[in-house]
């Protein structure tokens, strides 16, 4: 499909139930009536032995609540829940886990509307948008619930930006900024992103904020800004492309921390000073460099690039030779990382979704609009990383061990 083909929702006057999702939606209430009849039950079975004067069972059942309605990704599934009674004093009351008292929709579907809203569907076409995707019967999505959900996005943006980091270790840092096609009211239309890996493997969103592009300063000040939330410790590796201001900006902060560059950003780099007939070659020899086995082959790769295009090409091979140690850093940690650490995919990947779905946003986004999009779209994807291979390596870089192509030294000595 084309980047500008535009896919129109149906009129929801058009919209008709299919037998199938009729099927999964009586299925999806059985199921969740079952489940929550079992969380009852175990309750009742929990409080079994409390009795009354007369040795009546204190705590019991006694009828259901009103029935309600759960937005769910296949439309509204309606459910009954039983209700409990304490006989006694009535200080033992039922809280489903299952059924929380206010819940009128599913997370799922929480997620969803950030994706609709910055897909550019204003706040006024929210409800015909939401009933051709969910169906007619989708009370309580009026064109308010986007206004109402972007201000609680953004007190929870300000909360996330204000925590305390002093109990985190993070061992690399992926860096980039990232732009995007929606128009914003201010100057700042860059995306600061760091994303970090902690010491047991997992991927967290470490900060997020606009710059004004990529700047030494704009990332002084994020840098900054985590050391005083309580990250001293900087991490042991940093990847990201070569803008000149995060690099910078990292030395005075982190001094500590080692550079891997991006071969992803270079290789885009690299192709775009060379004819379009050479790149699908050059960029298998560029592959050559990133997927060898040992530095010395990598090391070889490198200068076979530097002398089959360097007498015609040198701006092309001047980008390349310019990073040249910091794009093989990567062979000094565990090879169970390298897929991790050669690129900045974590951030790529998350925000070309990120990316189209602003592409379309109607109007001019607000700083703060922008922002607690932008946080509540990542927030979402977060849950989804992966996490790191190889773990259990990482302890023994923060304890200082030493890896040679991959592997351990004192290992690789033997």
């Amino acid at each position: 499909m084309k980047e500008n083909t535009v896919v129109a929702f149906r009129n929801p006057s058009d919209f008709q139930e299919d037998p199938l999702t009729d099927v999964l939606r009586t299925g999806a209430r059985q199921l969740l009536s079952q489940a929550v009849e079992a969380e009852v039950a175990s309750f009742l079975d929990t409080h079994a032995a409390l009795v009354d004067d007369v040795g009546h069972r204190r705590v019991v059942r006694n009828g259901h609540l009103p029935e309600r309605a759960i937005q769910t990704g296949i439309g509204p599934v309606r459910v009954r829940q039983p209700r409990v009674r304490d006989r006694g004093d009535g200080a033992i009351r039922f809280t489903s886990a299952i059924l929380p008292r206010y819940l009128r929709r599913t997370k799922s579907l929480e997620d969803l509307l950030p994706w609709l809203y910055l897909k550019g569907i204003s706040t006024g076409d929210f409800s015909d948008a939401l009933a051709a995707l969910l169906g007619t019967e989708a009370p309580g999505l009026s064109a308010s619930t986007i206004t109402r959900l972007k201000e609680v996005w953004g007190v929870e943006a300000e909360r996330w930006h204000r925590r305390d980091l002093t109990a985190k270790r993070y061992v690399y840092f992926w860096a980039d900024g990232i732009y995007f096609g929606a128009r914003m009211e201010e100057e700042k239309q860059c995306i600061l992103v760091i994303i970090g890996a902690t010491d047991k493997g997992r991927k967290e969103l470490i900060a997020i904020t606009d710059g004004y592009r990529e700047s030494e300063q704009s990332w002084l000040e994020v840098l900054l800004d985590l050391k005083r939330r309580g990250l001293e410790m900087g991490p042991e590796l940093a990847v990201g492309d070569g803008a000149l201001g995060f690099w910078k900006a990292l030395r005075q902060v982190y001094p500590g921390a080692r550079e891997q560059r991006c071969w992803v950003h270079k290789t885009s780099n690299v192709l775009n000073k060379l004819p379009k007939g050479l790149q699908k070659k050059a960029k298998q020899h560029l592959q050559d460099i990133w997927m060898a086995e040992t530095r010395k082959d990598a090391e070889k790769s490198f200068n076979f690039f530097l002398a089959a295009y360097g007498p015609k090409y040198d701006k092309a091979t001047a980008c390349l030779a310019k990073d040249r140690d910091v794009l093989l850093t990567f062979y000094d940690f565990p090879a169970e990382h390298w897929k991790h650490i050669r690129t900045t995919n974590p951030i790529e990947s998350t925000f070309a979704t990120v990316r189209l779905r602003t592409y379309r946003t109607k109007g001019c986004l607000s700083r703060k609009t922008a922002m607690a999009m932008v946080f509540k779209l990542c927030q979402c994807a977060q849950g989804k990383w992966r996490k790191l291979n190889g773990s259990d390596h990482l302890a023994e870089i923060i304890h200082g061990i030493k890896f040679v192509d991959g592997e351990r030294l004192d290992r690789a000595a033997a």
